[in-house]
């Protein structure tokens, strides 16, 4: 889950016995994680604190202090490591005796919870920046001293230097808790399963299926890059390490099939976006949005992946739309067949998954599911041209161990943010802010949380940027989406007396007018107006939990999806620049042709606001993916001007009318009527283009 400014070339390389000792260190920090995972040897507070310590020295030795200087002196970058890694340990023994003394530090423990702070802010700018160091500083400092001074909203007594110190290290929600916990779990394990499965070689498996299945289709090379873009996103889950392991491969493929390099870059990132979008891992996102929700990780990564596999049908329409408007041929077959494709790596990728998946569905913890599925990456490789001995699997265990750092010294850190927004009720004046400003339109909100997204992603790895914005905005937009099922029921005139009493402290001059039916925009009026203290009650009451369930997913998914943009959308998108770097062409044009190609970021979002995508109905969830498809490929069409031949503007309107309709929530004539529009323009386009026509589109363009 590096980012591009983290690559190996940054880091600092020991080789002989030192290099040895470190991948001994890691191999080790590796299968204690496993062992612990199913013998709780250790408490939550020493098996998270235990986690930070190994990955910070960890941090220490492999960032230098100066980025990119890998000369920079290693002894002070040990005893800094070594000191962050015992303050950390020595703080867990002290936890009784803090607890013993009334909550007070001893010398000693303000010594460590200040070597253990100060080197979360110090190894988190090595890994990932000035930004989340800055948020620490500013948070900490907001608690303890300066937030008394500010009015308004945000005005804040302040607390103790003591307290603080205290709640930054033991606090459910501090460096040592609930993320900390996901860190040391769910998501090391799932890093783990991710080095296995490429250590044993499914990453050359997905590349060889991907050009099996679509190399010589029309866009052939585009779609095998979506292909094995969103089969490489079950391995890692980071965009950028997408694109950087398939793009090396696919980026020069497409350019052979003469596509621009700036457009063989783009959909390089657009797709390699999509693997943190992808069941089963996604990235540490799952994780982190199973612990914010309290909703079952199985379910969310089940429900996610309709959505998931629209997102790469989106990116896939614009490949073949494009390779049709520039008249591409299909590529010539390199001899490379599904069968076998299967018979060199298929078992290595297939089994695991499958076994992975299984466990899942059966209920065992992703925990259980990921140790297992590492079990059978080694026992499916014996089937394969590279069986994994003695020697493959400790590189496997060193390469997942190197691979979590960054992420484990993120997540660990991010939590004394959290910690501060829980303590100080930032989120829910942040809520309340967001409610405001979008006067009760989702639309709106989106669109906010959209622009916050995208200004955090500047500086932020996608996994921070979604936890502190799913703090600070998470509650305002499942409220608001639950609110569209309490809108329902008060414009149908259904409400029932209990939810009409509480209606009537917050409107009463309303009363007269619930006793019937009204239209939607009035009832939306009326419940937008209403104060938090009423509305949410009124929620209760109303809104089945089922659909306050559905409601909290899909208000994380959004957050979700959005903390996406940042790898695609300049000025800042680092997929894209990576992909430009592979590809030879302008990084600000790569990312805008990627940004372009990725709208299925904005699209599917407003599909989880408005319609029950995620509410595991699989028939109303089938139903909404067909029409989202169909929309999803007029709306390509109607952008790119082609769609198997170049057409006008009559067209194009016709199109994007088409593809909105397709979509519209709770509107099933208007979803057939738009279906019906875009496939009729398919198969007027079909037989009324002309190749002339295209010969003179690619001319004029």
């Amino acid at each position: 889950m590096a980012e591009p400014q983290n690559s190996d070339l940054l880091l600092r390389q020991f080789d002989g016995t030192a290099g040895l000792i470190l991948n001994i260190f890691c191999f080790f920090i590796a299968v204690g994680h496993i062992y612990v995972a199913f013998d709780p040897v250790l408490s939550e507070l020493q098996r998270n604190a235990y986690h930070f310590a190994g990955f910070a020295l960890l941090a220490a030795l492999l960032y230098p202090m100066w980025r990119g200087d890998r000369q920079a002196p290693l002894v002070l970058d040990l005893i800094i490591g070594v000191a962050v890694a015992a303050s950390a340990v020595w703080l867990t023994f002290a936890e009784n005796a803090i607890y013993d003394r009334g909550v007070k530090l001893a010398p000693l423990d303000w010594v460590a919870t200040a070597i253990c702070v100060g080197g979360a802010i110090e190894l988190t700018r090595r890994v990932a920046g000035l930004i989340i160091p800055g948020l620490i500083i500013l948070a900490l400092s907001y608690v303890a001293f300066w937030g008394k001074y500010i009015g308004g909203v945000f005005a804040f007594p302040g607390l103790s230097l003591e307290t603080v110190a205290f709640r930054s290290i033991f606090g459910d929600d501090a460096m040592f808790g609930t993320i900390a916990r996901i860190s040391s779990t769910y998501v090391f394990l799932f890093i783990i399963f991710g080095a296995f499965l490429l250590r044993s070689g499914a990453g050359e498996f997905v590349i060889n299926l991907a050009r099996a299945v679509a190399g010589r289709m029309v866009g052939g090379p585009g779609i095998v890059a979506v292909i094995a873009s969103g089969l490489t996103g079950t391995i890692s889950g980071s965009a950028v390490a997408n694109t950087a392991s398939t793009g090396v491969i696919t980026i020069p493929l497409m350019k052979r099939a003469g596509f621009q390099p700036k457009f063989a870059g783009g959909v390089e990132a657009a797709a390699s976006t999509g693997g943190q979008l992808m069941p089963p891992i996604m990235g540490a996102g799952a994780f982190v949005m199973a612990s914010f929700t309290q909703i079952p990780y199985e379910t969310i990564v089940a429900v996610a992946a309709l959505p998931a596999l629209l997102y790469f049908l989106s990116v896939a329409f614009f490949v073949r739309i494009e390779a049709r408007r520039n008249n591409l041929p299909p590529m010539p077959s390199e001899g490379q067949t599904l069968g076998g494709a299967f018979k060199e790596g298929g078992a290595s990728f297939c089994i695991p998954i499958t076994l992975l998946i299984g466990l899942l569905v059966s209920g065992f913890t992703p925990t259980y599911a990921a140790v297992f599925g590492i079990l059978a990456v080694i026992a499916s490789s014996w089937l394969t041209k590279n069986p994994m001995g003695p020697k493959a699997v400790f590189e496997a265990f060193v390469i997942g161990t190197k691979g979590m750092v960054l992420t484990a010294v993120l997540l660990c850190s991010v939590g004394l943010i959290v910690n501060v927004i829980a303590t100080a009720g930032i989120g829910n004046t942040f809520s309340l802010m967001i409610s405001g400003w979008a006067g009760g339109n989702i639309l709106v909100a989106i669109i906010l949380i959209a622009l916050a997204s995208l200004i955090l992603g500047m500086g932020l790895p996608v996994t921070a940027a979604y936890i502190v914005l799913a703090t600070l905005s998470a509650p305002a937009l499942a409220g608001m989406i639950s609110d569209q099922f309490v809108i329902a029921q008060v414009a149908a005139g259904t409400l029932d007396e209990s939810a009409k009493a509480v209606l009537m402290l917050g409107a009463p001059e309303h009363m007269a007018a619930l006793a019937a039916a009204m239209p939607q925009a009035e009832a939306a009026a009326i419940i937008g107006s209403l104060p938090l203290e009423i509305a949410a009650p009124l929620r209760d009451l109303v809104v089945p939990q089922d659909v306050a369930i559905t409601a909290l997913l899909s208000a994380h998914m959004i957050i979700f999806w959005l903390s996406q943009d940042s790898n695609v959308t300049p000025p800042v998108a680092l997929a894209a620049f990576t992909a430009a770097a592979i590809a030879k062409a302008p990084a600000m044009a790569t990312g805008v042709a990627s940004w372009k190609l990725a709208k299925g970021l904005y699209i599917v979002p407003v599909l989880f606001a408005y319609t029950p995508f995620l509410s595991g109905d699989w028939p109303v969830m089938l139903k909404i993916f067909v029409f989202a498809v169909i929309g999803v490929y007029g709306l390509s069409a109607a952008l790119q001007g082609c769609m198997e031949k170049p057409f006008g503007i009559v067209m194009r309107i016709l199109a994007t009318v088409g593809g909105f309709a397709c979509m519209w929530p709770g509107m099933l004539v208007a979803n057939l009527a738009g279906a019906a529009l875009v496939i009729g323009l398919l198969v007027w386009n079909v037989k009324t283009g002309s190749q002339p026509d295209l010969q003179r589109a690619n001319a004029a363009s």
